[in-house]
């Protein structure tokens, strides 16, 4: 007896061994216990600085720099929430700010890091990526390589034929309207469908478009509701890596950062490392807050850049506008938060709307005023700041546009 307990004591301490081999992998720079600090708020300010220290990347090289003209100022900004007076420094505080630039006419008017952050900083994107990935989307059909919006995924990416996802259209997809069964759940403590697909392709190595092809449909109609479901966009993604025959960070890299002159290098976080890895297309640009306001301002000039049309004319009027009643701020689930495709708009919007990452990471272009605001940010209350920062937004564009 004795024997078979300390045979069973040795094979406990073997398991332990190799699963503390396996969790936090000293032989690899990445491992599960890394991913793990996702789940530490309290930390967030730094972590989202380090994504791709921490998480499998593929680099997105500045080819062509043209860093943006400077005029740089204070901004003594006050706007009134929740019957007070409020300041601009005192949100930039409580939201966790790490990275604030605005633009005004094409020009970086101001900027302010925070949490030991710079103008070098690669500030992780979340949501804010899907805007990208729409963007290539669009690219491809000003150039021919997509035909219609109308058609199915599956005609692009092979990766979901036969699949309740291949039978989607692509303007489903940036809709948010594919009518499928997911839950985009972020709190670890209610049932969720995007942590684990994001945990399973990170920490167990699992194709995330193998996870995505997973999930079937609900009870809703194509095209007839608003259901905001990450893996619509690790879809549209594969669609972007078949028809432009490359990887998502070598797509970026060619089709936005070199035309449009980034300054820095960046990254797109992918499931593993090197030439096999997959990037997880619904999320994880790390950029510099000023590229991410070159975006804002790429968008401002309705696709254009250096005189060159980047996009089909119409795009941008119709990605940013509530593209049906379902849509409009007020009528969906995200309470002032309507949606078009796969861009936000805030309510009582004129010629506003913004990218979106979740933790509180925003591009905010007003074209009336020709205004962009960048926000990165570690704030684990973003939600019930959503329409405080609609309002310091605003305040900023109509103060330096008067």
């Amino acid at each position: 007896m004795k024997r078979i307990l300390l045979g069973l004591l040795s094979l406990l301490v073997v398991l332990g061994l190799v699963f503390s081999g396996w969790y936090y992998r000293p032989w690899s720079p990445f491992s599960p216990a890394s991913v793990r600090a996702l789940d530490k708020p309290e930390e967030y300010v730094i972590t989202f600085q380090r994504m791709d220290e921490l998480l499998p990347s593929a680099r997105i090289q500045a080819q062509q720099p043209q860093p943006l003209p400077r005029n740089l100022q204070a901004l003594d900004i006050r706007y009134e929430w929740n019957g007070e007076t409020r300041s601009l420094e005192s949100y930039l505080e409580e939201a966790r700010v790490t990275g604030f630039t605005v633009l005004h006419q094409g020009t970086i008017i101001h900027q302010q890091f925070f949490h030991g952050a710079d103008e070098s900083t690669r500030f992780t994107s979340w949501s804010k990526g899907k805007s990208y990935v729409a963007t290539l989307i669009a690219m491809a059909l000003n150039e021919g390589l997509i035909e219609s919006l109308d058609d199915p995924a599956e005609r692009y990416a092979p990766e979901y034929a036969e699949s309740y996802y291949g039978s989607v259209s692509l303007r489903h997809l940036l809709m948010m309207s594919a009518g499928v069964n997911f839950n985009e759940e972020y709190s670890p403590h209610r049932p969720s469908d995007v942590r684990p697909f994001f945990f399973n392709a990170f920490i167990l190595g699992r194709s995330p478009d193998r996870l995505a092809r997973a999930f079937g449909p609900n009870e809703q109609v194509p095209g007839e509701h608003f259901h905001y479901v990450s893996t619509n966009t690790q879809v549209l993604s594969a669609v972007v890596r078949n028809v432009f025959n490359a990887p998502l960070a070598a797509v970026v890299e060619e089709r936005i950062w070199t035309p449009l002159g980034m300054t820095a290098d960046a990254s797109w976080l992918q499931h593993v490392q090197g030439d096999r890895g997959i990037a997880v297309g619904y999320c994880c640009l790390q950029a510099t807050s000023e590229d991410y306001a070159r975006m804002g301002q790429f968008y401002l000039q309705r696709g254009e850049w250096n005189g060159e049309r980047l996009l089909p004319e119409s795009w941008v009027q119709e990605a940013t506008q509530p593209v049906s009643s379902a849509h409009e701020p007020g009528n969906t689930i995200y309470g002032p938060q309507g949606y078009g495709l796969h861009f936000w708009i805030p309510e009582n919007y004129d010629r506003e709307y913004y990218f979106a990452g979740v933790y509180g990471q925003y591009i905010w272009v007003d074209e009336k005023r020709g205004v962009v605001i960048v926000q990165n940010a570690g704030d684990p209350r973003w939600g019930r700041r959503i329409t405080e920062a609609f309002t310091v937004m605003r305040a900023i564009a109509a103060a330096v546009a008067e």
